[in-house]
């Protein structure tokens, strides 16, 4: 007789969680955040509503979830070193604009920004788990190229983090160009210029 084990909890959570992420990503794609609904995703992914708000607090919460997973954001982010920092900040800045143009992500990365204006608990979610992580891996190297007189003695790092960062965002924003890698690398040599040694 075949000796049956009694089915483990974690792996059958692990597979409902996963199966409510691949359901929020896709229907944040069809329909818009705005039609979006706890009911849908419980639906496709084949889970009870309760689930969902057992691990979620809102929708804007698991679409950001989904979003972090499409992307394998979270723990991952990396900065090298390589002692090029042109060539360091480019290995950042161009899968950035790749990822803020990718059809599949654009949708759910506007419905998140959007949400994030009405909603604290997820901004300080994003800050927390995406933004502070990326902008801290890009503040070390930006300080040890300072060290290695690579920036300015005085080069204001904050604002450097601003100057490359803030306009893919604001190009993203309002669509007003391209994002593309030769924009990624205008912007890079933009800042060494302003805020390199004299």
């Amino acid at each position: 007789m075949a000796h049956r084990t009694a089915p483990d909890p974690a792996r059958r959570s692990e597979r409902s969680r996963a199966a409510v992420l691949a359901a929020a990503s896709e229907l944040v794609a069809e329909v818009g955040f705005g039609k979006l609904t706890i009911e849908a995703i419980a639906a496709r992914a084949g889970v009870g509503k309760q689930t969902i708000y057992r691990w979620w607090p809102s929708k804007g919460a698991v679409v950001f979830d989904a979003f972090l997973a499409t992307n394998e954001h979270e723990g991952g982010l990396d900065l090298p070193d390589t002692g090029d920092l042109a060539a360091d900040l480019r290995t950042v800045l161009r899968p950035t604009t790749a990822e803020l143009t990718d059809p599949a992500l654009d949708r759910s990365y506007r419905a998140i920004t959007a949400e994030m204006l009405n909603d604290p608990a997820l901004y300080a979610e994003y800050r927390t788990r995406l933004l502070n992580p990326l902008l801290d891996v890009t503040r070390a190297r930006l300080h040890s190229a300072r060290e290695a007189g690579q920036l300015a003695p005085d080069a204001d790092l904050d604002l450097a983090l601003e100057l490359l960062y803030g306009p893919l965002h604001y190009r993203w924003l309002y669509r007003l160009g391209p994002l593309d890698p030769a924009y990624a690398d205008r912007l890079v040599e933009a800042v060494l210029h302003a805020l390199g040694p004299a």
